[in-house]
């Protein structure tokens, strides 16, 4: 019998590079359920999503805006799901401008 297993990830001051939030352990499905990024500068960033799945490259969102001081909700009531090996990324478009909390699920 499958074991769902609720769990979260924080990943701070993440600048324009993509940076690995979550990747799905080998052998789980996981589904998301919440990503939130927020800005912590005082100027006005964007903001990219980004998953891996095997060598293909997709994104989720592309340089959304986010106001200083503000968060935006990626997922807004969505679901993704994601397979063993999967890897979701973030990038800001400056230096440690973003904090990612991404919430899940995974189903073991």
């Amino acid at each position: 019998m499958a074991t769902n297993t609720f769990k979260r990830a924080v990943v701070p001051n993440i600048d324009a590079t993509l940076v690995e939030v979550y990747e799905v352990p080998a052998l789980t499905t996981s589904v998301v359920i919440g990503l939130t990024l927020a800005n912590v500068t005082a100027l006005a960033i964007t903001a990219s999503v980004q998953t891996t799945v095997g060598a293909v490259l997709t994104y989720i969102v592309k340089d959304i805006p986010i106001p200083p001081g503000s968060s935006v909700e990626i997922m807004s009531g969505n679901k993704i799901v994601l397979e063993a090996e999967d890897i979701l990324k973030v990038s800001g478009s400056a230096t440690d401008s973003v904090d990612a909390t991404l919430s899940y699920m995974e189903i073991v």
